[in-house]
C-alpha cells in the first residue's frame, strides 16, 4: 500500500484511528486470517489418516505432524502482538499470513518426514502469530459501542472453525476425493483475507528501537518451554507418560524453561506479556475460569464425533452435521449474545453462569449414551452446546477486556490466546487420559462379570470374538458417560467462581465519532 493511504486515515485525539469502512475490511481481513489458522490445525487433523496412506507413513510417525503444529502455534502466540506492533500491525501479519499460505501449497508434495514435521512446525508458528492479532486490532480499532461485536467475532475462533472443520474435512476426503485439499482449502481465504488486510490496515511505522527493550532471554526460554510443554501433552496418552523417555524429558524441560520465561517476564520492564495484569480480579480469575471451560468445551464435537467413529465406524462424512449444528450459528449468536450486554438490565456474570449452566445441562443429558446412540439422539445436547457456548465465551471477554486500558490490549491479546492455546492441547491430553483409565477400569469389570456368567455356560454356546468386541463397546460408552458426567460437574462448580468476578455494567450506546468532513463555505 502507497503512504498516501496511512497519511488519508482519519485520525481523532492523538494515538487513536477513527473507525472507518477500510478499517472494517481490514478487520475482516484479520478475522478470516484467525480462521484459517484455526482450520490449518483442525482440518489437517482430522484427515491424518488419509494423509499418512497417500504418503506410506506409520501411524505414530505421522501422529507427530499434529503435535508439532499446536507446539509451534502455542510459542508464537505470546510474542505475536509484541511483533506486531514493532514490525507494524499490517506488515507482520501480512508476512506471517503469506508465509503460511506458501507453506500450506507446498506441504501434500513433501514425503520426506523430517523435512514435512519441519514445515508444519514452522506453519504452526506461522498461523499462531495471527490470532492474537485478532483481538489486538478489535480493542484497537473498533470503537466501544461496537467493540463487543468485535469480541463476539473474536469468540468465532474458539466456538466456529473448530466446529465446522468437521465439515471442510468431509469436503475435501469424501466430495473432491483428495485429500490434499485438506491443506489447499485455506489458500483462497487466505490469499482474500491478505488483500483484505493490506486495503484495510492503516500503514504504521516500524518501531525498531523496541528491539533494544525486549525481553529477548524470555523468548530464548519461552519458545523451547511451550514446545516441549506441548510435546509432552499431546503424545502423552499415545508414548504412556512417564514409562517413555520423550515424555519424561519433554515434561521436565517445558517445567523449568517455561517456569524461568514467566519469572523473566513478570521481572522484565518491558515484557512480551504483561502478567501483572492477572492480579486484576476478572483476568486472573475470568482467564482460569476459561482455561478450565476450553477443556469442557471438548464435550460439544470432538467427544461425540470420536465416540461415533469407535463405536459404529461412522465416516467424516457421517458425523459432520454435528459440527455445522453448533458452528454455524455462532456467526449470528455472537452478535445476539453482544446485543444483550449492551443492555443496561443485563449483569454478564449471570450470562456466563447461563452459558457454564447450558453446557452442564447438555454433558449431563450426553451422559446417558448407549450403544443405540446415532447423531439423532446427540442432537439436544448438541443445542445447548451451541446455545451454551456463546453465552459463556463472549461474556467472559466482555468481563475481561473491560478492565483493561486500550494501551494494555496487546497484553491481554497474548495472555489469553496462549491460554486458549495450552487449554485445548491440554484439553484434548486430559479427555484421552480419562477415557483411557476408565475404559480400562470398566474392561476389568465386564471381563469378570462375563466371566462369572459364561462360567455355567456350555463353552459352545459362546462367540468370544463377539463377546469381547461388546464388552470393548460397553467399557467405552461408560466411560464417555463418565466423561460427560465429570464435564457436567466441573461446569456446574465454574458457576460460583463466576458470579465472584467483578461487576461490570453495560457500555454505553452511544454515536461513534464520525470522521472529520471538509467544512462547507457560507
Amino acid at each position: 500500500m502507497s503512504d498516501h493511504h496511512a497519511s488519508s486515515v482519519p485520525k481523532g485525539p492523538p494515538g487513536i484511528i477513527l473507525f472507518t469502512p477500510r478499517i472494517a475490511c481490514g478487520l475482516l481481513g484479520i478475522l478470516i486470517a484467525a480462521m484459517v489458522a484455526g482450520l490449518n490445525n483442525r482440518v489437517a487433523g482430522l484427515v491424518l489418516v488419509d494423509m499418512q496412506g497417500a504418503l506410506g507413513f506409520a501411524s505414530d510417525d505421522a501422529s507427530w505432524l499434529n503435535t508439532v503444529y499446536s507446539a509451534g502455534e502455542l510459542a508464537a502466540m505470546p510474542f505475536a502482538t509484541w511483533c506486531a506492533i514493532t514490525f507494524s500491525m499490517r506488515r507482520f501479519h501480512s508476512l506471517m499470513l503469506s508465509t503460511a499460505l506458501c507453506l500450506a501449497a507446498i506441504i501434500p508434495f513433501i514425503h520426506n518426514l523430517n523435512l514435512l514435521l519441519t514445515v508444519r512446525a514452522l506453519q504452526g508458528l506461522c498461523s499462531g502469530a495471527l490470532i492474537p492479532i485478532l483481538m489486538m486490532a478489535a480493542l484497537r480499532f473498533l470503537p466501544p459501542h461496537i467493540r463487543l461485536h468485535g469480541l463476539a467475532l473474536y469468540a468465532l475462533t474458539a466456538t466456529f472453525s473448530p466446529n465446522v472443520a468437521l465439515a471442510i474435512a468431509t469436503w475435501s476426503v469424501d466430495h473432491v476425493e483428495d485429500w490434499r485439499w485438506a491443506y489447499w482449502h485455506v489458500i483462497p481465504l487466505g490469499l482474500m483475507a491478505l488483500g483484505l488486510v493490506n486495503y484495510g490496515i492503516p500503514k504504521m511505522p516500524l518501531v525498531l528501537p523496541r528491539l533494544k527493550q525486549g525481553n529477548w532471554l524470555g523468548m530464548c526460554l519461552g519458545i523451547p518451554g511451550l514446545a516441549f510443554l506441548v510435546i509432552a501433552f499431546d503424545q502423552g496418552v499415545r508414548l504412556d507418560w512417564f514409562h517413555s523417555p520423550i515424555i519424561q524429558s519433554s515434561l521436565l524441560a517445558g517445567i523449568v524453561f517455561t517456569c524461568l520465561f514467566l519469572i523473566t517476564e513478570w521481572r522484565h520492564p518491558t515484557p512480551f506479556m504483561k502478567l501483572q495484569l492477572l492480579q486484576r480480579r476478572n483476568l486472573g480469575l475470568g482467564f482460569s475460569v476459561f482455561f478450565i471451560l476450553l477443556i469442557v468445551m471438548s464435550s460439544a464435537v470432538v467427544l461425540p464425533s470420536n465416540t461415533l467413529m469407535h463405536l459404529h465406524n461412522f465416516r467424516l462424512q457421517q458425523i459432520a452435521a454435528i459440527g455445522l449444528v453448533v458452528g454455524l450459528p455462532q456467526l449470528v449468536l455472537g452478535s445476539i449474545v453482544a446485543l444483550l450486554l449492551y443492555q443496561k438490565w443485563v449483569d454478564a456474570r449471570y450470562l456466563f453462569a447461563l452459558g457454564l449452566m447450558c453446557i452442564a445441562l447438555a454433558c449431563w443429558m450426553a451422559s446417558f449414551i448407549t450403544s443405540d446412540w446415532r447423531i439423532a439422539e446427540f442432537m439436544p445436547a448438541e443445542i445447548l452446546q451451541m446455545i451454551g457456548q456463546p453465552l459463556a465465551v463472549v461474556s467472559m471477554l466482555f468481563l475481561g477486556t473491560s478492565v483493561v486500558q486500550p494501551m494494555e490490549g496487546p497484553y491481554v491479546a497474548g495472555i489469553i490466546n496462549t491460554l486458549r492455546a495450552f487449554g485445548t492441547v491440554f484439553g484434548a491430553s486430559v479427555v484421552g487420559q480419562f477415557l483411557s483409565q476408565r475404559s480400562k477400569i470398566y474392561h476389568e469389570q465386564l471381563l469378570d462379570q462375563a466371566a462369572l456368567h459364561t462360567h455355567q455356560s456350555t463353552p459352545f454356546n459362546i462367540n468370544l470374538a463377539q463377546l469381547a468386541a461388546d464388552i470393548s463397546q460397553q467399557a467405552t460408552i461408560l466411560a464417555t458417560a463418565d466423561l460427560y458426567r465429570f464435564f457436567a460437574i466441573i461446569a456446574v462448580v465454574l458457576i460460583p467462581i463466576v458470579l465472584c468476578l467483578q461487576y461490570i455494567p453495560a457500555p454505553q450506546l452511544q454515536t461513534a465519532p464520525k470522521a472529520p468532513q471538509p467544512n462547507d463555505s457560507k
